[in-house]
């Protein structure tokens, strides 16, 4: 790609020019109307390769994207064997790989334009403390400020040390099965950031908090501020099924236009999760999706 010098110019003007090269080039391509539209790259997991899967990224256009563990702990990198267990041989990799492993990561994600916003590391309660802090060093070593995570509830206190020595925060991620000790509920998010607040907070899951017959516009509105990261996706109410963005009950577009109204800078991570014939073609109609919902009336333009 060859920029003219007028494009150059607005480059250093904007900031962009301390950039990585891959994200002074696709810049903006995928902040729509001042939302930030990402993915989640579970949305890819079809895929074989983390090389494919940043590939994924660049032919759907998104320059913001979410990290999912397994795609960083590759089952080739975890073997099992010498009498271990995949949860033990998956622990001695964690504690023993070289962060390099994890900085290398970031800078092919950088070349192609694609700037993580956070690390999905679910933290378990099975987790040694030699381990959470492992994934807070590996999540520095990606340069992201967030773990998002699929936790327990009752592990949370146990971060809030961690998050506060690394000076990341994690957001814990909901789901719709409302269980004893997962997250599922606004009072499940209250009671475990209230163990961190300055540290602990949200990665709202507006599909699966639609589905558990939650009201997802209203909670954005009322915990705006503890929300670092939310999930973009469409589910039916009553545990309904994923479905295609727009034939579900998710308010995607009421919720994506909030944070183009108020100017709440929240990334907004697409993740694909319905059944569709090509992961890539069906995140380019997620994609689509949103750049309609954050065109429409006030205020749509692209920046």
């Amino acid at each position: 790609m060859t920029l003219s010098r007028r494009e150059l110019h607005a480059l250093v003007i904007g900031g962009l020019a301390a950039a990585p090269l891959g994200a002074r080039l696709f810049a903006q391509h995928s902040r729509i109307a001042g939302v930030r539209i990402g993915a989640q790259s579970y949305s890819f997991r079809g895929l074989k390769t983390l090389d494919q899967t940043i590939a994924a990224y660049q032919s759907t256009g998104l320059n913001y994207g979410e990290l999912w563990q397994n795609q960083a702990e590759t089952p080739a990198a975890v073997p099992e064997g010498q009498g271990m267990s995949r949860r033990q041989a998956l622990r001695k990799w964690r504690l023993e790989v070289p962060l390099d492993h994890f900085r290398d990561i970031r800078r092919r994600f950088e070349a192609a334009g694609v700037t993580l916003t956070a690390y999905n590391l679910s933290f378990q309660d099975d987790f040694t403390d030699e381990e959470i802090a492992r994934g807070f060093e590996m999540a520095a070593a990606l340069g992201v400020p967030v773990i998002t995570a699929s936790s327990s509830v009752s592990v949370a206190p146990r971060l809030v040390p961690f998050a506060r020595t690394a000076k990341i925060r994690v957001a814990f991620h909901n789901h719709s099965r409302i269980r004893p000790n997962e997250f599922a509920t606004p009072d499940d998010f209250a009671k475990a950031v209230a163990a961190g607040p300055d540290v602990l907070a949200v990665n709202l899951d507006i599909g699966h908090f639609t589905a558990a017959n939650f009201d997802a516009i209203d909670y954005l509105d009322q915990h705006h501020e503890q929300i670092l990261s939310l999930h973009i996706k469409d589910r039916r109410r009553d545990q309904g099924p994923n479905v295609p963005f727009g034939e579900g009950d998710t308010p995607i577009a009421a919720v994506l236009q909030r944070l183009r109204d108020r100017k709440w800078d929240i990334p907004a991570q697409i993740e694909y999760e319905y059944k569709g014939a090509d992961p890539i073609a069906e995140v380019r109609r997620c994609v689509e999706f949103c750049r309609k919902a954050l065109q429409s009336t006030p205020g749509g333009a692209d920046l």
